[in-house]
Parts: structure tokens; C-alpha cells; sequence
């Protein structure tokens, strides 16, 4: 699964906007819901019928997948890192290959 900084950061902001936990977050990101229209969702003292955000996340979460929660929880500040990590390890072997590719060019010149 591709995950952007972008939408990292999107969900973070909803997460703090909406207080809700990292276990509700990543039931959110796993039903597909889009951080940008949960206060769509989240205005159960306005529509009194509706029950509030972290409530109605566990049960669809519940519908969709017969589990009450996922089994593994990741907080979003941990995928950043190590979303980092993998790309500075990526840079790094890049520059190495590019290091590699003209000592082999220059060797071969000779």
C-alpha cells in the first residue's frame, strides 16, 4: 500500500481534530474513509441520531471485517519514520550505484 507524506499528515490533522486514538485512525485508513469528510461524519451533538466518530468507526470497522480491531496497531508518527528510513536507506544506495557506475567508467577509460 503506497502512503504519501501528504496523506500521513491529512490524517494526523484529522486525528487531532477529531481526537481520536491511533486504533481508530488505522480502522479509518483500512475502511477507506477520507480524512478531509470525517467532520461530515463527526457532528453527532448537531444530529442528535448520529453516534459519535470513534462509535461509528468500530462498528462499520466491525461490519466490514468481523474483528473489533485491527491486530496490529501502527501510530502514524511511526510509518513516518519509518517511511524516512526506508528512504534514506533508497538514497543511499542510489549514490552508492552512482559511485560504482563511474569508478567502472573510469577504470575502463584507462
Amino acid at each position: 500500500m503506497a502512503v504519501t507524506k501528504a496523506i500521513l499528515e491529512k490524517w494526523m490533522a484529522a486525528q487531532k481534530r477529531h481526537r481520536l486514538s491511533d486504533r481508530h485512525v488505522q480502522m479509518a485508513r483500512e475502511l477507506g474513509l477520507n480524512p478531509d469528510k470525517l467532520g461530515k461524519i463527526d457532528n453527532h451533538r448537531q444530529e442528535l441520531w448520529k453516534a459519535p466518530l470513534p462509535q461509528f468507526i468500530e462498528n462499520i470497522y466491525f461490519k466490514r471485517f468481523k474483528r473489533d480491531q485491527p491486530e496490529t496497531v501502527r501510530p502514524l508518527k511511526q510509518i513516518l519514520k519509518e517511511m524516512e528510513f526506508k528512504k534514506k536507506l533508497q538514497k543511499e544506495k542510489k549514490e552508492e550505484q552512482r559511485k560504482q557506475r563511474v569508478f567502472s567508467s573510469d577504470s575502463a577509460a584507462e
